[in-house]
């Protein structure tokens, strides 16, 4: 009797400490889904320069965060809008190159997320606007039979900061993030 008694406090003791190092996320963790989208490593923009065929293309957003175009060379990306990014690239063109260029800029493909844990088919899948938890899960395959089905834990970078909350399956993910499913205790 007395070592069942130990042995339901320590399992309820492991129970506990695992609940105690979960922290909801930070209410910024959710604005950034109202914020404008702003560019990264991984993305491909879309860069229309009006009346010049030669610079309208397809650009990838590298490593160090920047695009290369012809004529003006790097053009930093990371962190700005495709607006800003609009003005960046008219600025440069306007300095000894075009008298008064007219730029549009979209996001032609997203980077991708990544999934892993209690899924199919962990791994990086491309990234469609308007993705839940739950739509990436059954991207990767849908849940494992041990997998915890209400919620996931999720990674993203908010603020220049990395910062990890857990949330509800109908929750919407973005670009760059990480879902974690968690193994369900019983």
């Amino acid at each position: 009797m007395l070592l069942r008694n130990i042995a339901i406090a320590c399992a309820l003791g492991a129970a506990l400490s695992s609940c105690a190092s979960y922290q909801p996320p930070s209410p910024a963790f959710h604005r950034t889904l109202s914020e404008p989208y702003r560019l990264d490593s991984g993305d491909r923009v879309r860069v229309t320069v009006f009346e010049q065929d030669a610079l309208t293309n397809s650009y990838a957003v590298d490593k160090g965060g920047f695009i290369a175009m012809p004529l003006i060379g790097s053009v930093p990306a990371r962190g700005h809008t495709t607006e800003e990014l609009e003005k960046a690239v008219a600025d440069r063109l306007r300095n000894g190159f075009l008298r008064d260029p007219s730029i549009a800029a979209e996001v032609e493909t997203y980077r991708p997320f990544f999934i892993m844990g209690e899924v199919t088919q962990g791994g990086q899948y491309s990234y469609v606007p308007g993705l839940t938890v739950q739509k990436a899960i059954a991207i990767a395959g849908g849940f494992t039979a041990r997998a915890e089905q209400r919620n996931a834990d999720l990674t993203r970078q908010v603020n220049g900061k990395i910062e990890t909350g857990r949330v509800l399956v109908s929750d919407p993910i973005q670009p760059g993030d990480t879902i974690f499913v968690r193994e369900r205790w019983f």
